[in-house]
Formats: C-alpha cells, structure tokens, sequence
C-alpha cells in the first residue's frame, strides 16, 4: 500500500495529527498569525480546526505547507547535531 503514494511526505499522516502537532509546536496564538484563520484565532479547538480544514482546501494546504516545513526543519536540526 504505501507504494501507491512513494512520494507524497504526507502519506499516512492525518489530519487531526498535524493539526495537534502544529499546536503543540507553536500554539493557537502563533498559528493564528502564520495562518491566520478564524478557527485558529477564535475559540481554537482541533475539533473546530479540523471541521473547517476539512471544508477549506485552501487552508488545510497552507496548514499541510507548514507541517512539511516543520518537519525539513527538524531533519535538519537532527542531521546538524
């Protein structure tokens, strides 16, 4: 199965991960600003996040964007030490 996707980074990884991941890592209030959206700045919840990305193609790749940024840079930050 995962040879249908060989190169897609995100294969296998959903939604709701990358969204809590993301808050993990910057918290609402930095999402907000790098992506400003309403469900991150107003009432955030991954509940909230994940209905409204799921609806919003546009937003969920500039979530998606960032995530794969996140995650270069982590390679980095591990390969450089």
């Amino acid at each position: 199965m995962s040879s249908e996707q060989p190169n897609n980074p995100l294969h296998g990884v959903t939604l709701k991960a990358i969204v809590e991941d993301l808050m993990a890592r910057h918290g609402w209030s930095d999402l907000a600003e790098l992506i400003p959206i309403r469900c991150f700045s107003i009432d955030p919840s991954v509940q909230s996040s994940l209905k409204f990305l799921r609806k919003t193609e546009w937003a969920r790749h500039k979530v998606e964007q960032l995530y794969l940024a996140d995650q270069r840079f982590m390679e980095r930050e591990d390969t450089g030490n």
